[in-house]
């Protein structure tokens, strides 16, 4: 029999059939059971037999052939059904051939169809993509439609709102013949006497009527132009009137007297000049030893002191032996001076006695002023000093000097010195009274925050526009350009309807653009009081000031201050860029009146064109856009803008220009030198404002006539500067300090430099800076020398560094100076400034991240809103926003270490707080947990649970809670963050109206809208009322320099106009509750009055009303109503029996009568006042009506219930005829007719009016808010009509 493994032999290779791959055989053993028959025969063993038989041999074999053929045919008959499976096998396997044929062409077809169906389907996605696009294109194509048709709406609706203040100008107009005695009815027209408001949304107006109290005789005047509030009046309780108000001013004014004053404060000059306190010691040899000690060991202080705060602080003095040379420079610095000092003993020299008389004696309001007298008995002072310090006193009328007599050793002299100045910086420059000076840092930053939400605002770069504004305004040479051709122009194209792309001005370099717009600025803003204007000038390239990201947040915010919140704003560097037109285009429909935006030098932005895309889409109707450029670096997709080109100069501009400048030197020039001028400056490059001006500048050498182009004339003029100078020593700090200058990020202050060269004395420097000055290579800006033109940083660069080649000596020289006050602990913003920025442009990343790891200077950095700065560094560095957290929080872990006072402990409460809100801002609000967690731990260990400062922390924890949708634990943050300020601050603080605006949105995202509504506008009642005291973040600071600018004009002759503008000081002062300021201008207003017109002139009583008013505020009531009848004795005399003003002063004057009790001397004066009114405005008036409810209040509480009950009804008549039922005056008079007919016992009818009473309170939607009415509106008057009114009891 065979086996299976007889069919191959071993390594005999078989074909796979089936198309696979060939294999090896293998040999495959089989086991087969022998027989035990055959084995039993063949083997069996024992002893042979030896005589057998042979028949048993035979049998033997026949045996074996037995079974040798039995397995023979068994043989045969295995080998028989083996061959015959094989055979079957092979069929078989034939036919699994076959169909393995099959299946594959099956396979083959089945790919064929997958092919054309993925042919099919990509293109299928192409027609989607197709169609997507086609879908965008149309998208695209609708907003387009719906631009233009909302600029084709806005245009009709700016039509409409045209025509609308037209009409209200007409009603204006009647109300003005109604105030001069002509009687015409008008509906609309205002109650003369009520000087209320109700408080609306920010940016919407009351539809109720319009006008001041006493239109006729304004006591703000000409200053304030304020642009037309609309004025609705306020609840009619039994007590309407306003108590104490001045002549024609409400407090609700200020909002538009903030407007007002942001409009005129680029010209009202500063108590800080260019940032810096600028401390002027005017001395003697006898008082030279306390100088030395002040400056030796108090100076430092003062200095650490202004610049925690942000400020320079300079010591100016000159030796007595040279001062006579420095003539110029002394009256500069004087007038420069933020305080002056004077040191005297006995003896005074000339030098002493000039600048006496510049300081003390010509200008002695100018700034603070300190005299330090030291006495000794066996010194008695000399003819000069007495003489001296007698026009001293009699300079001094407001007694404003601060004398310091002292007879003591220097050190206590210097020791009183020095609290004198540190008190006027405090409290005269500053405005930090009562500040501590270790707190002040915190202090300061902390007001700043509250003051501006969430947004981080850095007050220098907003200073260093400012300054850049002015300098350009009060360029000499800007009245001789003919700019007036240009202005024309520029009003024309502004006028323009509606679509208005960007406007172009371009020039070349110094043609005089930044120049034009700040002179039309200027003249805009006194013509279009209503236009807000926000302009950015542009600096060099690589500084602070053309940083895009900074510039379109400053523009953001300060368009989103004049309507009273910048919350919202996004700190993300790509989403301030894409939010901005949006909030353009929100924020410019609420305004009532053009915006224009200027961007001065926008070409020196890096990738302008990029960053600034919103000015190729379509503007808001009442939105204009200015640039200006240079015409060879103007993107070319600008240039189809509509576009004004600065020509070159005439020759006659020229002459005028040049004529100008040599008048101003006191030289003349002869004709043959005007004849080369005029062919001299006949090319292009020779005809631009600043080559005519620095020109005519340098006249005096020949010389510069050779040189053909403004950057050869600037070269020139650093030569001549050196070789004006005495030394070599001098010549080479010359060349250091403009290489210091071009070297760093945004110039070095005058301290840094007398530090960096300390055998360099003030009165040399100040020289070579007026000098430089003067030809227009530097200036002094936010306290920084930095250079005047692009062209003199070219031309500093070309003539000292090689042409930049060597920068990195003079920025390694900087990073030594700010690493060295790194390593002290004084990290100001200017370190913060500098130091990361050299560092980057040195290309030393290590040095780089080690400062960035210096948690105060990413903290100040952060803290000034440059979070687009400081995340360009870490970008810089190499690092993720992950990895830098990482080393941020490591950092602090590190720090905390070193922490055990408690105002350590304060400090890294704040750092956790402002990595916190670092990384929030970075889109990490998992990061972010974990360190404001640990700020909230440590503020509520250090400090108190309770303190304002936990409230912050938890403010920040819950915007981390909102940004990651759990809404729960964000409004129980924000409810504690809100107790806690209510607390600490009170119901109406700026930090508890951030908290309800934060808790307004955040019910708005979970779409509680009533509740959101609700909180929003008692938000907006807070913010109006704190910005009516101090103004916004800029609002109180302008009015102290409005004040003071007014207050200057008042130095000169007595006249009307001066009386009229100290009482528009007593109103401003009244506006900021300083009541004790407004008292002495009203005072000297009326003095002033009485003497120039008489005691019996009209315009003195309005002085003596102001006053009472101002008296009645102070619950000095006897000198009130004193001043009340003498008002009113004027008034009876001098006007007409039916004149507003007179029954204004009677109503004032009965109402003061009421407050004291005195209602049988009120009630004849009400009487007389309700007749004036129906006289000037008929008996339908609500002006009518509003006399009416107040006679009918004295009568009930001279128990009169009779004599009330018709005047009540009449009145109420009067009001829903002229107001409507539902007015709140309605509402107000239901009430007082309903507890009228309590108290007549007619119960039924008493429910019944003061239901109806009701329901007009809770429909009148500016009651939704919670706050309790001001004293000083007429629904904070709640007098019962049930007895005579007791006398308020003072809240302060």
């Amino acid at each position: 029999m065979g086996t299976a493994s007889s069919l191959v032999s071993p390594g005999e290779v078989i074909e796979d059939g089936y198309g696979g791959e060939g294999g090896e055989a293998c040999e495959i053993p089989v086991e087969v059971k022998p027989k035990a028959r055959l084995l039993r025969s063949s083997f069996r063993r024992g002893p042979r037999v030896i005589g057998a038989s042979f028949k048993s041999t035979g049998s033997v074999d026949l045996e074996y052939a037995a079974e040798y053929e039995r397995l023979r045919k068994e043989y045969e008959i295995f080998r028989v059904s083996k061959n015959n499976e094989i055979s079957s096998m092979q069929k078989k396997e034939a036919k699994l051939d076959e169909e393995n044929k099959r299946l594959r062409a099956e396979l083959q077809a089945l790919q064929k169809t997958y092919q054309k169906i993925l042919r099919e389907k990509e293109s299928a996605l192409e027609a989607k993509y197709q169609a997507m696009e086609r879908a965008a294109t149309f998208e695209h194509d609708r907003d387009k439609v719906k631009r233009q048709f909302k600029i084709f709406r806005e245009t009709k609706e700016k039509e409409i709102q045209d025509l609308l203040r037209a009409k209200r100008d007409l009603e204006a107009k009647l109300q003005q013949l109604q105030a001069q005695g002509i009687q015409v009815y008008d509906l609309n027209d205002s109650d003369s006497d009520d000087n209320q408001t109700t408080v609306t949304a920010a940016g919407t107006q009351c539809e109720y009527w319009s006008g001041g109290v006493l239109g006729s005789e304004p006591s703000m005047g000409s200053m304030m132009q304020l642009q037309q509030t609309f004025r609705g009046p306020e609840f009619a309780h039994s007590l309407i009137d306003v108590e104490g108000p001045f002549a024609n001013v409400s407090r609700d004014d200020w909002d538009a007297a903030v407007a007002s004053l942001l409009q005129v404060s680029p010209h009202v000059p500063q108590a800080l000049w260019s940032n810096t306190v600028r401390c002027y010691l005017i001395f003697t040899q006898e008082t030279k030893a306390e100088l030395d000690v002040f400056i030796k060991k108090h100076s430092p202080v003062l200095r650490r002191m202004c610049e925690a705060l942000g400020h320079f602080y300079l010591n100016v003095c000159f030796p007595e032996e040279n001062a006579a040379s420095y003539a110029v420079e002394r009256r500069q610095e004087i007038e420069r001076s933020s305080v002056c000092v004077l040191l005297v003993k006995s003896t005074v020299t000339s030098s002493v006695v000039e600048d006496c008389d510049e300081a003390f004696v010509k200008n002695p309001d100018g700034h603070p002023l300190v005299l330090y007298l030291r006495t000794e008995e066996d010194h008695n002072l000399t003819g000069p000093t007495r003489q001296l310090l007698e026009r001293v006193n009699a300079a001094d009328k407001a007694a404003k000097v601060k004398v310091v007599d002292h007879s003591g050793s220097a050190e206590e002299g210097a020791e009183l010195i020095y609290l004198q100045v540190e008190k006027v910086i405090k409290q005269e420059l500053l405005g930090l009274e009562g500040a501590d000076v270790d707190s002040m840092d915190s202090g300061i930053e902390e007001g700043r925050e509250e003051d501006s939400g969430d947004v981080l605002w850095d007050l220098h770069d907003e200073q260093e526009q400012i300054e850049s504004y002015q300098q350009a305004c009060s360029c000499s040479t800007t009245s001789q350009l003919g700019f007036q051709k240009y202005i024309d122009r520029l009003n024309d194209m502004i006028a323009a309807p509606p679509p208005t792309p960007p406007l172009l001005v371009s020039g070349g370099p110094g043609s005089g653009k930044s120049l034009l717009l700040s002179k039309w600025i200027e003249q805009q803003q006194k013509q279009s009081p209503n236009t807000l204007f926000l302009y950015h000038f542009v600096g060099r390239p690589l500084s602070t000031s053309s940083e895009p990201v900074l510039i379109i947040k400053r523009l953001t915010v300060k368009l989103l201050q004049h309507f009273w919140s910048i919350s919202g704003l996004s700190m993300e560097p790509s989403k301030i860029l894409e939010e901005f037109p949006r909030w353009l285009e929100r924020l410019s429909a609420r305004h009532q009146g053009n915006i224009i935006i200027i961007i001065d030098s926008i070409d020196q932005i890096q990738q302008a064109e990029r960053h600034m895309k919103w000015l190729i889409d379509p503007l808001p109707v009442n939105v204009r856009v200015v640039v200006s450029v240079k015409v060879e670096t103007c993107p070319q997709a600008w240039r189809l803008w509509p576009t004004l080109h600065l020509d070159p100069l005439s020759p006659r501009e020229v002459r005028s220009i040049v004529n100008a400048e040599c008048q101003s030197m006191d030289l003349k020039l002869t004709k043959d030198q005007e004849k080369k001028l005029e062919r001299h400056c006949r090319s292009a490059s020779t005809c631009n404002a600043l080559y005519v001006t620095l020109l005519a500048r340098m006249i005096i050498r020949l010389e510069c006539l050779q040189c053909q182009d403004t950057m050869s004339l600037y070269r020139l003029a650093l030569k001549m500067t050196l070789n004006s100078l005495n030394t070599d020593r001098e010549q080479h700090i010359m060349r250091e300090i403009l290489c210091l200058v071009c070297a760093s990020h945004n110039g070095v202050s005058e301290s840094e430099v007398l530090d960096l060269f300390p055998e360099l004395e003030l009165p040399v420097l100040s020289t070579l800076l007026y000098r430089l000055n003067r030809l227009c290579i530097v200036t002094l800006r936010c306290g920084l020398i930095r250079f005047q033109h692009l062209q003199a940083w070219e031309a500093v660069r070309s003539e000292f560094l090689g042409g930049g080649s060597s920068l990195a000596a003079y920025r390694e020289k900087l990073i030594q100076y700010f690493s060295q006050q790194l390593s002290q602990d004084r990290v100001t913003w200017r370190v913060a400034d500098e130091l990361p920025w050299l560092l980057q442009q040195q290309e030393d990343r290590t040095k780089l991240q080690l400062s960035l790891l210096n948690l105060f200077v990413s903290q100040n950095l952060y803290k000034r809103g440059h979070f687009s700065e400081l995340l360009a560094y870490w970008q810089y560095v190499g690092k993720d926003k992950s990895s830098m957290a990482t080393e941020y929080f490591d950092s602090l872990k590190h720090y905390e270490k070193s922490c055990e006072s408690e105002d350590s402990m304060t400090k890294l409460a704040n750092l956790y707080e402002t990595l916190g809100r670092f990384l929030k801002d970075l889109g990490l609000p998992s990061q972010a947990v974990a360190p404001l967690q640990r700020s909230l731990e440590i503020r509520e260990t250090a400090l108190d649970p309770d303190h304002p400062s936990v409230a912050r922390s938890l403010h920040q924890l819950a915007g981390v809670y909102v940004q990651w949708k759990k809404y729960g634990n964000a409004e129980q943050l924000y409810k504690q963050a809100l107790e806690i300020s209510e607390n600490a601050y009170g119901a109406e603080h700026a930090s508890v109206a951030r908290e309800l605006e934060s808790l307004a949105m955040l019910y708005q995202k979970q779409n509680k809208y009533e509740q959101a509504e609700r909180l929003r506008k008692r938000s907006v009642k807070i913010r109006q009322k704190t910005a009516r005291q101090k103004g916004h973040m800029y609002g109180f600071t302008l009015l102290r320099r409005r004040a003071l600018q007014l207050e200057e004009l008042t130095l000169g002759k007595e006249s009307a106009d001066s009386a009229k503008t100290l009482n528009e000081l007593g109103v401003l002062y009244y506006l900021q509750n300083n009541l004790d300021a407004a008292k002495i201008f009203l005072s000297r207003s009326l003095e002033m009055r009485q003497r120039v017109l008489g005691p019996d002139h009209p315009d003195c009583a309005q002085s003596l009303n102001n006053l009472a008013a101002l008296h009645t505020e102070r619950r000095e009531y006897e000198v009130a109503e004193d001043m009340y009848e003498r008002a009113l004795g004027i008034r009876k005399t001098a006007l007409s029996p039916d004149h507003p003003s007179l029954a204004y002063t009677l109503k004032h004057l009965a109402m003061l009568y009421k407050r004291r009790g005195k209602l049988e001397k009120a009630m004849p004066l009400y009487e007389l006042s309700l007749e004036i009114r129906e006289k000037s405005f008929g008996p339908k008036h609500p002006s009518v009506a509003t006399a009416l409810v107040n006679l009918a209040v004295i009568y009930c509480q001279l128990k009169k219930h009779i004599e009330a009950l018709p005047l009540y009804e009449r009145a109420l008549k009067v009001y829903e005829d002229s107001l409507g039922r539902s007015h709140p005056r309605v509402g107000e008079t239901l009430k007082n007719l309903a507890v009228l007919s309590y108290e007549e016992g007619d119960f039924e009818k008493a429910a019944e009016l003061y239901k109806r009473a009701m329901e007009i309170k809770e429909a009148e939607p500016s009651l939704v808010c919670g706050n309790a009415p001001s004293r000083h509106s007429s629904s904070g008057d709640t007098f019962s009509l049930r007895g005579p009114a007791p006398l308020p009891q003072a809240q302060r």
